[in-house]
């Protein structure tokens, strides 16, 4: 089986920073891209950042200049660094690894259970 753990959410004032972390764990063979995306109610799950394994990054246009994604391979790990918070970041924020399990020879999208940010105005 396949993990994808985060930690880091919860209630921040507006300009406040927060860092969310997501750990893949599990019978994992391989990596590839890995992201984060957000949910806000009555909305679609939109993407907010991601990187692949040559650390080449992608950001939604609202996070541009705010948020900055990083990962470290050695700890299967995705970070999320949220610098000058806004009320409208405000949602539930996913973790996803695209990753091939040990033994498979296809990649899946794996996710995260989900971590709540709150920015208070």
């Amino acid at each position: 089986q396949v993990q994808l753990v985060e930690s880091g959410g919860g209630l921040v004032q507006t300009g406040g920073s927060l860092r969310l972390s997501c750990a893949a764990s599990g019978s994992i063979g391989s990596i590839d891209a890995m992201g984060w995306y957000r949910q806000a109610p009555g909305k679609q799950r939109e993407l907010v950042a991601a990187i692949t394994t040559g650390e080449e990054t992608n950001y939604a246009d609202s996070v541009k200049g705010r948020f900055t994604i990083s990962r470290d391979n050695a700890k299967n790990t995705v970070y999320l660094q949220m610098n000058s918070l806004k009320p409208e970041d405000t949602a539930v924020y996913y973790c996803n690894s695209r990753l091939r399990r040990r033994g498979w020879g296809t990649f899946g999208d794996y996710w995260g259970q989900g971590t709540q940010v709150t920015v208070s105005s």
